[in-house]
C-alpha cells in the first residue's frame, strides 16, 4: 500500500514539474532544472500529499506544495554536489548538473529551483492568503539560516573543527540539514487545513533523525551502483556521523527506536495514518 502511494505521488509530482517547466523556454538552465528534478524517492512530496489527505485537502491543491518541496530539495542537491561543496559527479544514478553542463549553469539552476519552490507553494490554488503566507514563511525558515542551510554550514565547519562533534551536536546539525525539510513536508497538510501541527511535528522530528541515521548506515554498508551516488565519502573525510559515534549496530537500533516514536506520535489519527507509519518503517529498511 505504501509503495503504491509513493509511486503515485512521484508520478503526480513529475507531471506537475513537466507542466510547470514546459512553459519556461528552451534554455540550458531550464533543461538543467528538469534534469535535477528527475528521479529520487520523492518522499518529501509524498509526505505533503499524505498529510494533506489526513486533513481532507484535495490532491489537486496539495500537489503545488508537494512539487514545491521537491523543487527546494532538488536545489539543495544541485548546490551540495558542486565542487566547492561535496564535489560529486553522480546523483540519482546520473551525472550531476555541473558535470553535465557547467558550474555556472548548476548555480543558476539551483537558484531557479529554490525560487520556483516558493512560487509553487504560493500559487493561488493552494488556498487563502493566510495559508499561502504560512507555507512560504515556514518553508523559508526550514530551508534557510534557521534550518537546512544552517545544518549544511555546521556540517562544513565540523570538517575543520579542532575536536569531533558530540552526539548532541551531530543531532542538532542533522535536525537542520535533513530534518527541517522533512518536518515542513509532514506538517504541510495541517498548515493547509489550519489544524494542529503538534502530532505531525513530533512524527517528523523522529522520522528526520531516523532518515539521517539510515543514510549514515547506507554510506558505510552500500555502494555507488545501488545508491546512485558516491558512498564512503563521510568516512574518508573523517566526518562525525551517527555510525562513527554510535557504531553500526547501535545506530541501527537508534533508528528503529525513532521509527517507533514517530509511529506513536500519530495515534491521534488512528488507522488513517497507517500509510505515514509505513513511510517511517520504509525509511530504515530502504536500500537507497
Amino acid at each position: 500500500m505504501f509503495q503504491e502511494h509513493l509511486t503515485e505521488a512521484s508520478r503526480a509530482i513529475q507531471a506537475q514539474f513537466d507542466a510547470v517547466l514546459a512553459g519556461l523556454g528552451d534554455l540550458p538552465v531550464i533543461h538543467a532544472m528538469a534534469h535535477a528534478t528527475l528521479g529520487g524517492k520523492r518522499l518529501r512530496g509524498f509526505m505533503v500529499l499524505e498529510s494533506a489527505r489526513l486533513h481532507g485537502i484535495d490532491p489537486s491543491t496539495a500537489i503545488w506544495p508537494a512539487t514545491g518541496i521537491e523543487a527546494l530539495h532538488a536545489y539543495s542537491l544541485v548546490h551540495d554536489d558542486l565542487p566547492c561543496m561535496d564535489d560529486d559527479d553522480l546523483r540519482r544514478g546520473a551525472p550531476t548538473v555541473h558535470v553535465k553542463w557547467d558550474e555556472a549553469t548548476a548555480v543558476l539552476a539551483g537558484d531557479a529551483l529554490q525560487t520556483l519552490a516558493f512560487e509553487l507553494v504560493s500559487n493561488p490554488a493552494v488556498g487563502n492568503g493566510d495559508v499561502r503566507a504560512d507555507l512560504a514563511l515556514s518553508l523559508a525558515q526550514a530551508s534557510g539560516a534557521k534550518g537546512m542551510v544552517l545544518g549544511q554550514a555546521l556540517d562544513i565547519a565540523a570538517e575543520t573543527a579542532a575536536s569531533p562533534l558530540t552526539l548532541d551536536e551531530i543531532t542538532a546539525l542533522q535536525r537542520g540539514k535533513t530534518g527541517a525539510l522533512i518536518e515542513w513536508s509532514a506538517t504541510a497538510g495541517a498548515r493547509m487545513a489550519q489544524a494542529d501541527l503538534a502530532p505531525l511535528q513530533s512524527y517528523a522530528r523522529a522520522l528526520g533523525l531516523a532518515f539521517q541515521i539510515a543514510d549514515d548506515v547506507l554510506d558505510v554498508t552500500s555502494d555507488a551502483a545501488t545508491m546512485g551516488k558516491a558512498t564512503g565519502k563521510d568516512a574518508d573525510a573523517g566526518k562525525a556521523t551517527f555510525v562513527s559515534f554510535l557504531g553500526l549496530s547501535e545506530a541501527k537500533r537508534r533508528a528503529d527506536d525513532l521509527v517507533t516514536e514517530a509511529c506513536d506520535a500519530l495515534s491521534v489519527y488512528q488507522a488513517k495514518a497507517d500509510i505515514l507509519r509505513d513511510a517511517a518503517r520504509f525509511v530504515v529498511t530502504r536500500n537507497t
